[in-house]
């Protein structure tokens, strides 16, 4: 079950009982804010955050404008909304970039937080925004934490700089932002030692290489799957070193999301980043107003489209459109487009950013939103012959059973897809009546 999944399941029933109401009053105002406690508290956001989130619901929620509203469930809902936006800061935060480059970054955090990985992935996003990178291994005291960093930089083609495990931090990050020049690096991030806990000695190492390269950011680094331990380590952290952002990761984990509900609030420092999965292009910008509207089930639309913009053909998609008008998309087309939507993340990470999903889910098997069972749909497509993926009608029991021993699969597999294709062959020729544009439009 995905981050926030639990608690958006448990809002949208309070909030369903709430639609079913006429006018309201402060009674069942007091009754639902209950409930929305509680939702808070067993999602394990911070008691003190949740106190004054209520509150606010609370104040809001008892005017006259909603008490007395023909819809007073669709204005409570948006009344939470608007807070938790505000709870996660409001909008969205920036980097700040130095007038004067290069802008050094320091990623801070505790060992296991992913800290190595999301100094890799933050070079790659703000090279995609046309700045040039150099990663600084400065964590000397992990093992094998330098080799991890030049591995990454080797893979996204992104110099690092390094002296070994020998050398100080301290000495290091004094040297890189020198050697800056010669990279022609316009933006350091610092890879800084972390510990399995908060010690003296590694605060008294950050705080120094702080004072020596001045850094326009410090940014820590949290793992939001540890949940008030995060929150307490940030506070922590915060309290020592005087951290300018946060970049929480694994939020595409199970956890209950409540660290990441409460660390904004409680440390008064900005999300700047979410890491989304393990590769190196899932750490994503932090929109408060996206955040808050997947977690009241109301989707993510424009992170749908930013993902499919950066994954998707545009040449490839103009092709497609031409044969879903022709009615000719065929199991090749299929194919590729299975790969497009695979390179845009977890299918069931896709799959909450549509409006209205978390409601729909629980009409749907299970097994239609794993990507094993994408990968099986791959395997069987790559079974059969190019004659077979153009003509599947041709395909009967013989050249079933062929492909099924291809795949690794059952010939009642490849009935089962052969049967959800024409279903889809029939859509794409309604879509062709020209009543739908979507996929062009994600690129107007």
């Amino acid at each position: 079950m995905p981050m926030f999944q639990l608690l958006s399941d448990k809002l949208n029933n309070v909030f369903r009982k709430l639609g079913n109401r006429g006018k309201l009053t402060e009674k069942d105002v007091d009754e639902t804010m209950r409930e929305v406690r509680l939702a808070l508290l067993e999602a394990d956001v911070n008691f003190k955050v949740v106190k004054s989130f209520i509150t606010k619901i609370r104040e809001r929620a008892v005017g006259s404008d909603v008490l007395e509203s023909l819809t007073p469930g669709q204005h409570i809902i948006k009344i939470v909304h608007d807070e938790l936006v505000a709870l996660l800061g409001g909008g969205q935060s920036h980097l700040n970039m130095a007038g004067q480059p290069p802008t050094v970054l320091m990623l801070a955090g505790l060992q296991g937080s992913g800290k190595t990985t999301t100094c890799a992935k933050l070079a790659l996003q703000l090279r995609h925004s046309g700045q040039r990178p150099l990663l600084v291994a400065a964590d000397v005291y992990r093992p094998a934490a330098v080799d991890q960093l030049v591995t990454l930089g080797k893979q996204l083609d992104i110099p690092v700089y390094q002296e070994g495990t020998k050398a100080k931090p301290i000495a290091i990050c004094e040297n890189a932002v020198k050697k800056a020049r010669d990279y022609a690096a316009s933006v350091l991030i610092l890879d800084t030692a972390g510990r399995l806990h908060i010690d003296e000695a590694m605060m008294e190492e950050l705080v120094q290489i702080k004072s020596r390269v001045h850094p326009s950011e410090v940014l820590l680094v949290a793992d939001s799957m540890t949940g008030q331990d995060a929150v307490r380590t940030a506070e922590e952290f915060n309290a020592k070193l005087g951290i300018t952002g946060l970049i929480l990761t694994k939020l595409d984990g199970d956890a209950r999301g409540g660290a990441a509900l409460s660390m904004r609030e409680v440390t008064g420092v900005p999300i700047k980043y979410v890491g989304t999965g393990e590769k190196t292009d899932a750490l994503e910008p932090f929109y408060p107003d996206r955040m808050a509207s997947r977690i009241l089930g109301m989707g993510d639309v424009l992170t749908l489209i930013e993902r499919a913009q950066s994954t998707m053909d545009e040449q490839k998609a103009k092709e497609l459109e031409k044969k879903m008008r022709q009615a000719t998309f065929d199991l090749e087309d299929f194919l590729d487009q299975l790969r497009q939507v695979q390179k845009m993340g977890p299918l069931q990470q896709i799959m909450e950013m549509i409006p209205g999903f978390n409601a729909m889910a629980k009409r749907l098997p299970t097994n239609e939103l794993d990507d094993k069972q994408l990968k099986r749909v791959e395997a069987i497509i790559l079974s059969m012959t190019p004659e077979e993926r153009h003509r599947p009608d041709i395909i009967g029991g013989s050249r079933r059973r062929r492909i099924a021993k291809g795949s690794g699969t059952t010939p009642q597999d490849i009935n089962q897809l052969l049967n959800q294709f024409k279903q889809m062959q029939r859509i794409m020729k309604e879509l062709s009546s020209g009543r739908t544009r979507g996929l062009m439009s994600l690129f107007r």
